[in-house]
């Protein structure tokens, strides 16, 4: 076999592995799941009329679940990739890793198989929360095939990038709970975006803070393509913000794993 087909199928046993790991183990996922459905609950029911009016859409929620949707979408992939981050964090501590460096498999394949699967259950975790906000109101009217395409692939190259991130974090942390620390501003940096609200109406000394971070961008791009509001220069800024964290991510977690451990 070739090099590449070695890399492929050893990658590809790697992701079977960790899926069976989700499937196995549930409650991390269901728990970081469960935030973003919960955000969307309380933001629709219970904030979403004066929320509403604050944006100038008027005391109507159904204008509110239009704005905050995108966001929560993308909340959604910050969560999942934090188990992400803990689960790399369990296989650097608990051994596994050093008995894949004594095998005759692909180096890069463990990486690579938390990055996929990781992905799609980003993926998967969207289209549930997704569901949610459909069975409560949320409608796409605007958007036809090229946006919802143009939509998807947005969701997946940041679930990417955030996820190549969360695995350097999970290298670089000695036990499971720093992971999950370390990976914290994935679930943070949503709500200091424009996700609940647009960053004008922020104070002035906070709007810099809102503007200038992956979330806001890829937000508005997303809300854009389902929406049909204006996008600017947003997707582009969207885009760059995923390549770049995605390559940062991927030398800095390549780094950290081929360091032979001490």
């Amino acid at each position: 076999m070739s090099a590449l087909s070695l890399a492929v199928r050893d990658s590809t046993t790697m992701l079977r592995r960790n899926l069976l790991h989700a499937r196995r183990y549930p409650s991390l996922t269901l728990n970081l799941l469960l935030t973003p459905i919960m955000l969307l609950l309380l933001f629709v029911y219970v904030f979403g009329d004066v929320m509403s009016a604050g944006i100038g859409g008027g005391a109507d929620r159904s204008e509110y679940i239009a704005y905050v949707v995108p966001g929560i979408l993308l909340m959604t992939i910050g969560g999942t990739v934090v188990g992400t981050a803990v689960s790399v964090s369990n296989d650097m501590t608990e051994g596994i890793i050093a008995r894949f460096r004594t095998m005759a498999i692909h180096r890069g394949a463990v990486l690579v198989g938390h990055v996929v699967g990781s992905v799609l259950q980003s993926v998967m975790s969207v289209v549930l929360v997704g569901a949610v906000a459909v069975a409560i109101g949320f409608r796409s009217t605007d958007a036809g095939v090229l946006e919802w395409l143009a939509a998807f692939g947005l969701l997946v190259l940041f679930a990417t990038a955030l996820t190549w991130v969360a695995v350097g974090m999970g290298l670089i942390s000695p036990n499971a709970e720093a992971a999950s620390n370390n990976a914290m501003p994935m679930i943070l940096l949503p709500l200091l975006s424009s996700a609940f609200v647009p960053v004008d109406a922020m104070p002035g000394w906070f709007q810099p803070i809102a503007e200038y971070q992956p979330f806001t961008p890829a937000i508005e791009t997303l809300r854009g393509l389902l929406l049909g509001s204006e996008i600017g220069g947003n997707g582009w800024l969207a885009v760059v913000w995923c390549l770049g964290l995605a390559v940062l991510g991927y030398f800095w977690s390549a780094a950290k794993y081929n360091r032979d451990p001490k």
